[in-house]
């Protein structure tokens, strides 16, 4: 595998061009929403202005538009590594994980429990603490305040045959953990409990792959992996069957689109599209194997609105053109797990980086994972303190020196709670992505040095 050529992508993103006091802007604020390919951009453009209708009518645009959310579902199963009618959309990753809790809900009795964590983002705990008015019991799993890991003894000793279902994040975005995300799906599918994991931080830092999990629900958000707000909800098929959605009557009652509330947003869609796009275009630069000819093959079926998943012929059939469709469909899977895991490898050096710089500053707190022999079990944000000094005030001299950090408790408020500082601010966070370089580490300690003086 080839390294990750940081010019190449540098220029995929305008943004990236901006200036403060003609100083270039450093974008260390990816946890809250990633900078966009312009790609991304035009693609959005060219729907607005080629194809702006509703779906389902019986002219151009809407044909197009009907289109654009097939070839958006094969995309993002292409991503998570599932099938297309396996893939909701919505506003965002919370709007779906209250709807999905709702219809789960009404299985639910009174004295069944559901078990969440104090690491994650508050989307994945009041989701399910709406549902204590039915009478469900949550129980919530603790972290270890000096690493801020998951207390898996714990979580192991709460999960019970009463246990319905485990809501658990894939990776804290408030200080960069990832939970063992399979050891959980195990325990819980031992006594018949459900695994619902919010995965929106993890997306953008590693490969990920939905069947092999086992998780029975997944949920992540296109805008933290480079693309714009839409809400993304993998299901297993037999659940999305099975549970029934808050809908209205006249809505489509067939898998997946009964659990889509409204008109989609479609230009949101056409910008997902891209956003996976340019991951798979990464993934050509950095693995020679992938066949990138097969690659524009199923570009320009999307376009014509083609499906693998959905036409098995493409597996089958004898006509050319048709197996290399089908054939691009596995080697855009591959050029997305390889950039994926190119991203992964050099966000680990930019970890490698940063976490022992941040160390060395004096006054300075860092939450989290710090032993660089355990970075493989975190992704490159950080959560710090600087002494004497609030995370607002720090967070907004980063800001004057072009630096864009975030401050306070990013919605993981169980755990700024338990760390004890949501009384006086949060945390500051930095987190990175792999549009940023090793020279924006050196300027960000720079700046923090002179912070804390």
């Amino acid at each position: 595998m080839q390294p990750l050529d940081l010019k190449w992508i540098r220029a995929q993103f305008p943004a990236l061009t901006q200036k403060i006091n003609g100083e270039s802007v450093i974008f260390a604020d990816g946890p809250g929403g990633t900078q966009v390919p312009g790609a991304v951009l035009d693609a959005i453009s060219d729907y607005l202005v080629r194809s702006n209708a509703n779906s389902h009518g019986a002219f151009a645009t809407s044909a197009r538009t009907d289109a654009l959310i097939t070839a958006a579902r094969a995309a993002s199963a292409d991503l998570l590594g599932c099938y297309s009618d396996e893939v909701v959309f919505g506003a965002n990753m919370t709007t779906l994980t209250f709807s999905l809790s709702r219809a789960i809900g009404r299985e639910l009795h009174p004295g069944d429990e559901i078990v969440v964590t104090r690491l994650d983002h508050y989307a994945n705990v009041s989701s399910w603490y709406a549902l204590e008015e039915k009478g469900v019991i949550i129980k919530v799993v603790d972290f270890n305040v000096e690493d801020c890991t998951l207390d898996m003894a714990e979580l192991e000793r709460l999960i019970n045959p009463r246990t319905k279902l485990v809501a658990i994040g894939y990776a804290s975005n408030a200080v960069g953990t990832i939970n063992d995300v399979a050891a959980v799906v195990r325990l819980a599918h031992a006594v018949g409990a459900l695994v619902f994991v919010d995965a929106v931080h993890y997306v953008p830092h590693a490969p990920i792959n939905v069947h092999a999990l086992g998780c029975d629900f997944l949920a992540c958000s296109a805008y933290k992996f480079f693309g714009p707000h839409v809400g993304i909800l993998y299901g297993k098929r037999e659940h999305l069957a099975r549970l029934t959605p808050y809908k209205v009557k006249p809505a489509p009652d067939d898998v997946p689109s009964r659990w889509e509330t409204g008109t989609l947003n479609f230009e949101g869609l056409a910008g997902l599209v891209a956003a996976i796009n340019y991951l798979t275009k990464l993934g050509c630069h950095v693995s020679p194997s992938v066949d990138s000819e097969l690659i524009s093959a199923l570009i320009e079926a999307e376009k014509e609105g083609l499906e693998t998943f959905h036409c098995p012929s493409f597996l089958t059939s004898g006509d050319e053109s048709a197996s290399a469709i089908a054939k691009a469909y596995h080697s855009r899977r591959a050029a997305l797990v390889a950039a994926m895991s190119a991203i992964q490898q050099y966000e680990r050096e930019l970890s490698h980086k940063l976490i022992p710089g941040l160390l060395a500053i004096p006054g300075l707190t860092l939450y989290g994972i710090t032993n660089q022999e355990r970075f493989t079990s975190r992704t490159p944000t950080v959560g710090f303190r600087l002494a004497g000094q609030s995370p607002e005030s720090v967070a907004k001299a980063l800001g004057d020196r072009g630096i864009f950090s975030w401050h306070g408790h990013f919605y993981a408020i169980g755990l700024t709670e338990k760390l004890g500082v949501e009384a006086t601010g949060g945390l500051v966070r930095i987190g990175l992505t792999h549009y940023n370089t090793v020279e924006e580490i050196e300027q960000i300690l720079h700046a923090l040095k002179e912070i804390a003086v």
